[in-house]
């Protein structure tokens, strides 16, 4: 077996997935399902994990490789490549491997980014030429923001997030810290004391001064790693939809490395650069 995971893994192809920020995310109210309506404007950026796919005549899909915390079955790249298999009715299979560099729990879309890839990956390798509606439908079934990486554009999204209109925004750079703890989605809507009914915005009259994240005050209180964080950025500083991992914007790379060389030994960060289109869209633009 594991001759067989290196040979895959010296072949195969590797295909961005990106990490996003949540510049602001407001929760607007409750929804009959479950879930809650928000607000939210999702920055792309630069960095991100990597997806290596290999087309299986078998219809097995399988993950070879990929981290060690979430089970190959709990996979959301497995989970997605099922899910357009069983759409799609193809007979094809796939062997998935995750080279995972977006921590889990960070807010930072990694697991429904890697299955963004996976599902606009395996469409066109698999020619199931889906139309971008029909993808996206698939993707929400998976993961609320899943859609957002599948239309690849840095967007303005509300409902759960999977109502998008993309945005272009200014260049920025943003260092990225993460304080070491994952932060469990579900557990912070739960929460008695998260703010669901913050007033709608509109585009137009948009201003990052007059936004926040709801979910902070309630991330600061349950993990003060996270607090500590936030703090030491300073003024600016914000969570990435439920966290953990905390931002700042700048206007150049240089700043943003003269603050990430002084971030503190306990924690990781890095510097990625804000951009409007998914670095996945220039990748794909090579299958025919």
């Amino acid at each position: 077996m594991t001759a067989h995971i290196d040979r895959h893994l010296a072949n195969v192809r590797w295909w961005p997935a990106p990490a996003k920020l949540n510049l602001f995310l407001h929760v607007t109210g409750r929804r009959p399902d479950g879930f809650h309506n928000l607000q939210t404007l999702f920055q792309l950026l630069d960095w991100g994990d990597e997806i290596g796919i290999e087309v299986s005549d078998d219809g097995r899909i399988e993950r070879l490789a990929g981290p060690a915390a979430v089970a190959p079955e709990d996979d959301l790249t497995v989970r997605a490549a099922r899910a357009l298999q069983q759409a799609t009715g193809t007979r094809l299979g796939a062997r998935i491997s995750v080279r995972k560099r977006i921590p889990l729990g960070g807010g930072l879309g990694g697991g429904s980014s890697d299955a963004a890839t996976v599902l606009k990956v395996l469409d066109k390798l698999w020619k199931t030429d889906l139309d971008p509606h029909h993808l996206a439908r698939i993707g929400l079934g998976v993961g609320s923001d899943v859609p957002v990486f599948l239309y690849g554009s840095s967007a303005w999204g509300s409902g759960r997030g999977e109502e998008l209109t993309p945005a272009q925004l200014p260049e920025a750079w943003y260092l990225i810290v993460h304080p070491g703890v994952a932060v469990a989605t579900a557990g912070i809507f739960q929460a008695p004391e998260l703010t669901r009914n913050s007033p709608l915005v509109t585009m137009r009259a948009f201003s990052p001064a007059q936004t926040r994240n709801d979910c902070e005050p309630v991330v600061r209180a349950r993990f003060p790693e996270v607090a500590a964080a936030l703090d030491w950025l300073g003024p600016g500083a914000r969570l990435s939809g439920t966290g953990s991992c905390v931002f700042l914007a700048f206007d150049g790379a240089a700043a943003a490395e003269r603050v990430a060389a002084r971030v503190p030994d306990e924690w990781t960060s890095f510097v990625a650069r804000g951009v409007n289109r998914s670095p996945l869209d220039a990748a794909l633009a090579i299958i025919t």
